[in-house]
């Protein structure tokens, strides 16, 4: 497959999906408006005191955790593919008057925009899926980190992917393979939403994201593994405690998200 054919299908599945999303309950607009942090336990724990330090956010969406990043003190650059996603992410930024900034571009391309290294390149949930090629993509990590800068990851685990959507039956493999390309009506944001997206994936297993982190010289200092998502974005779920989310008829039995946190040698 091109390059451009995956870009143009996923940059427009996203553009129409960000305007439901903003103005969904999942993302909860008033109340960030208001002051909440967007950013959830896993990460936050990752990142740390993150005041003062520079972040470089991969795969921002519409800028709601690189905002949230910003009010913590950080100096926030996002980059996103969707142009829609990041004049929202922008114009958030201005009204909210933070020291955040964001360019739309695949990420891969992202040196022919951006020329400076960070404290800090912070990505989660939902990315990798839609990067065809985990090698440059770490090398995209590598070459934006100072050196002991820290790279902090949390993703949906692969072991989720592997089902179908009804969680009924193991649908496609662990490790990566031919791209997965799904017509999708709604959004996880918003199952109602009257859309409908082409887009095209790839499954990533654990072991490709380390070992190409490890690569291009990133010490991996901690791997963690969770049985439950902090969203719920997925079919069949319950709310076993506040915030946190398994698929009912699986419970504990299979991890659902990975974090990693690494540093630059």
């Amino acid at each position: 497959m091109k390059e451009e054919d995956y870009i143009t299908k996923n940059r427009s599945a996203w553009n129409a999906k960000t305007s439901w999303h903003v103005d969904s309950s999942f993302y909860g607009m008033e109340d960030f408006l208001k002051g909440k942090n967007s950013l959830n336990e896993i990460e936050l724990e990752l990142l740390g005191d993150v005041k003062g330090k520079s972040v470089l956010h991969l795969q921002c969406h519409f800028g709601q955790d690189s905002i949230s990043l910003a009010r913590m003190g950080a100096t926030v650059t996002g980059a996103d593919l969707s142009d829609a996603a990041v004049e929202k992410a922008n114009a958030l930024a201005k009204e909210l008057n933070v020291n955040a900034d964001f360019i739309c571009c695949n990420i891969y391309n992202l040196p022919d925009l951006l020329d400076k290294q960070f404290d800090i390149v912070f990505t989660t949930y939902g990315t990798i899926g839609w990067l065809p090629d985990l090698d440059k993509w770490a090398g995209i990590i590598s070459r934006y980190l100072k050196p002991g800068g820290k790279f902090v990851f949390a993703e949906f685990h692969p072991v989720v992917w592997m089902f179908d959507d009804e969680f009924d039956k193991v649908a496609y493999t662990y490790h990566k393979s031919d791209p997965i390309i799904e017509n999708i009506s709604g959004t996880y944001a918003d199952k109602n939403a009257p859309i409908t997206t082409e887009t095209i994936s790839w499954n990533h297993s654990i072991s490709e994201v380390l070992n190409n982190l490890v690569k291009y010289g990133m010490e991996i200092n901690l791997f963690n593994e969770y049985d439950y998502s902090p969203y719920n974005c997925f079919n069949h779920t319950e709310e076993f405690e506040p915030g946190k989310f398994r698929i009912k008829h699986f419970g504990n039995k299979i991890p659902m998200v990975y974090a990693v946190l690494a540093t630059k040698k």
